[in-house]
């Protein structure tokens, strides 16, 4: 995804760009059978409970296989990288996942599991939406998982209406 000058739009801390709530589409398709999936749900980025520097990723909605609809939720961490501004991902038992640079707007990481790769390419397309595109290939995958997030905004509570008893 890229910005009206057509790069992608960079990230000087992607922890800070992350906080908060986000809208979560993906879609899942198993390129060797076919079949298709959908998840639908919130993505909420929030401080970590301990008070430490990083923020826990907390996943939930419902994701529909084929027509069968369940409810489904995962959870990660989001540590502070190796460097300023990127992020070292975790599992929620703590194993490493991947690490994550936006500071180009656009990174790619791998996550070998067992005998399958998987292959994240992040980008940026603005201050409110980003995408994920993990392409999972190995002897018993073959997917392609595409997720757009778009950032929920809190509308400002409306002003109370004027009385006419508190004109001057």
């Amino acid at each position: 995804m890229r910005d009206g000058t057509g790069e992608f739009r960079p990230v000087a801390d992607v922890l800070g760009y992350l906080a908060g709530s986000w809208r979560v589409e993906r879609e899942v398709k198993d390129l060797a059978s076919g079949a298709a999936g959908r998840f639908t749900g919130t993505t909420v980025f929030s401080p970590l409970e301990d008070g430490g520097d990083g923020l826990l990723h907390q996943e939930s909605g419902m994701f529909d296989w084929q027509g069968t609809p369940r409810p489904a939720e995962r959870t990660l961490w989001f540590l502070p990288g190796e460097r300023p501004g990127t992020a070292a991902v975790r599992f929620a038992d703590g194993r490493p996942f991947h690490d994550l640079d936006l500071t180009t707007g656009r990174h790619v990481a791998d996550h070998p599991c067992v005998a399958d790769l998987y292959r994240g390419e992040f980008t940026v397309r603005d201050a409110d939406h980003w995408r994920t595109v993990w392409r999972v290939g190995g002897p018993a995958k073959d997917l392609v998982l595409t997720t757009d997030y778009a950032r929920v905004r809190i509308a400002a509570p409306a002003s109370r209406p004027r009385s006419p008893r508190d004109r001057p």
